[in-house]
């Protein structure tokens, strides 16, 4: 700097800042020795604020308007000097502008998940990001408690430390929010909400506000939404009875376009077994099957009358499908117990732990059903007394 250069500086009648940036909060007016002309005219900016500091105390602060510094308007400082009278001599401060517009472009992200419990899943660990957006409400304040003698200070310097306040905050403000997990995607909105106050609130004391707070998602680890996938498709399906069917039925149609002997035989056999299990008899231990007579008998096992045997079957037979074993399940106590099969079923019954009131289900029931009105069960529970009446 030359010597013109620090006269002219030396008494500066001019004070003003342009924000050329995107991320400056606060930023010193430069000048020579910090001597500043009384008189000289002060500018401060929609969105600003401008703030002396003397020797090392904040003054007077300046929110959006033309200045003229002058002792009447410096009430602060004329005090720390001791003007009692008018005073035209150049003086020493420090000019700092501070940004009072919203920050918006500020994101936030748990880096490790935060465990919380669900009322339906038990402990689940979520992971959230999302932005923010910061404004400053107390520019003394923040001189005083974060920016200090920085000559620009920017959001990068306040990043991290809002990040973990935020993760601190999270954990709080989603157990306190008592909201399914499922249902958190609908009330992120008002968590948000309820973040920004409570964030604002702890920041009040540094010059700091949250006016905005977005949770833009909530994840959960891979496993447990692997695990909601299928449940998921198990609610699509339905009744699973009817989806065998509905699957066996589309074996069949695709063996019946599928040329050769064995596609043939496949459709068959399929058939066969559709057959069987919508009759109801398919792989029920002792169920009636249907009466296939004997080649030369008719009908009822009497042999044919003037008619010659039927000739056996050209190739080997095609055995039945294997019986699959039943599946009942128990209704105990609002607990569902099972499967049991029927020789585990009559021992408990046996037991007295199936009675002819206890509801007990099978797959192919439309709902669950006292056993004493099941007709398979039924003789399971001959040697059960049935409940007593109620006393009068």
């Amino acid at each position: 700097m030359g010597v013109f250069d620090r006269i002219r500086g030396e008494f500066i009648d001019i004070i003003e800042w342009t924000d050329d940036s995107r991320d400056t909060i606060v930023w010193r007016f430069p000048r020579y020795e910090n001597e500043i002309k009384m008189g000289a005219k002060l500018t401060v900016r929609e969105s600003q604020a401008a703030v002396f500091v003397n020797e090392g105390q904040v003054a007077d602060s300046y929110q959006p308007g033309l200045y003229t510094l002058e002792t009447r308007n410096m009430p602060i400082l004329s005090t720390l000097k001791g003007w009692k009278y008018g005073f035209d001599s150049p003086f020493k401060a420090e000019v700092y502008f501070v940004n009072t517009r919203q920050f918006t472009d500020l994101k936030w992200g748990t880096q490790n998940p935060v465990i919380v419990r669900d009322p339906e899943f038990g402990m689940v660990r979520l992971r959230a990001f999302g932005t923010f957006a910061l404004r400053v409400v107390d520019p003394p304040a923040l001189l005083r408690e974060l920016a200090g003698t920085d000559p620009q200070f920017r959001t990068e310097e306040v990043a991290e430390y809002l990040r973990q306040l935020i993760v601190g905050r999270l954990g709080t403000a989603l157990a306190t929010a008592r909201v399914p997990m499922l249902d958190l995607a609908t009330q992120q909105g008002t968590i948000g909400d309820a973040l920004a106050a409570a964030l604002s609130k702890e920041l009040a004391p540094v010059g700091f506000a949250i006016p905005t707070f977005v949770i833009e998602n909530i994840s959960l680890p891979p496993e447990v939404e692997a695990a909601i996938d299928r449940r998921s498709q198990m609610g699509i399906v339905g009744n699973l009875d009817q989806y065998t069917q509905f699957q066996t039925a589309q074996a069949i149609e695709a063996a019946a376009r599928n040329q050769g002997g064995a596609g043939e035989g496949l459709g068959i056999g399929l058939g066969m077994a559709l057959g069987q299990r919508a009759a109801g008899t398919a792989g029920a231990p002792g169920a009636p099957q249907p009466y296939q007579p004997y080649p030369g008998q008719g009908q009822g096992g009497q042999p044919n009358q003037g008619q010659p045997p039927a000739a056996p079957p050209a190739g080997p037979p095609i055995p039945p499908p294997l019986p699959t074993a039943e599946q009942w399940f128990v209704g105990v106590n609002g607990q569902r117990l099972g499967p049991f099969d029927r020789g585990q079923l009559g021992q408990r019954a046996a037991a007295g732990e199936v009675r002819h009131d206890t509801l007990i289900w099978t797959a192919g029931m439309a709902q669950w059903t006292p056993a004493g009105q099941v007709a398979e069960v039924a003789p399971l529970l001959a040697n059960v007394p049935p409940p007593l009446p109620p006393q009068a």
